[in-house]
């Protein structure tokens, strides 16, 4: 590939990236707010754990919201971590890149499968 061809499509790639970091962020700002109240409201009533898992299990909506939440923060701190990288970085881009990638899939697996044990 050369590098008139090369450019214009890195282009695209970091304004796309650009686009789902700022559209994964307007997912999170709401799902934050959900998360601090129901921690606030769970520690002054005193819930378990286990009441708090009983609470999470009768209710489908909890795991989609926080299946979400977690693939949007994943999806964020993945495109964030490759900015970094790559301005610390320069020589090293698609080294940003793999790392980007093993970050996000490490988050998703994890994550599901704590979504997963609320579900």
């Amino acid at each position: 590939m050369s590098t008139a061809t090369a450019t214009p499509r890195r282009g695209r790639l970091e304004a796309w990236l650009y686009i789902l970091q700022r559209l994964s962020a307007l997912v999170m700002v709401p799902l934050v707010v959900v998360h601090l109240v129901v921690i606030i409201i769970a520690v002054q009533n005193g819930l378990s754990a286990q009441e708090i898992l009983a609470r999470t299990q009768a209710s489908s909506a909890w795991p989609l919201l926080y299946g979400l939440f977690m693939a949007a923060a994943a999806l964020h701190g993945a495109i964030g971590l490759r900015a970094v990288a790559r301005e610390s970085l320069p020589r090293h881009r698609a080294l940003s890149d793999i790392a980007a990638l093993i970050f996000v899939a490490v988050v998703l697996l994890l994550g599901f499968r704590a979504v997963a044990a609320i579900a």
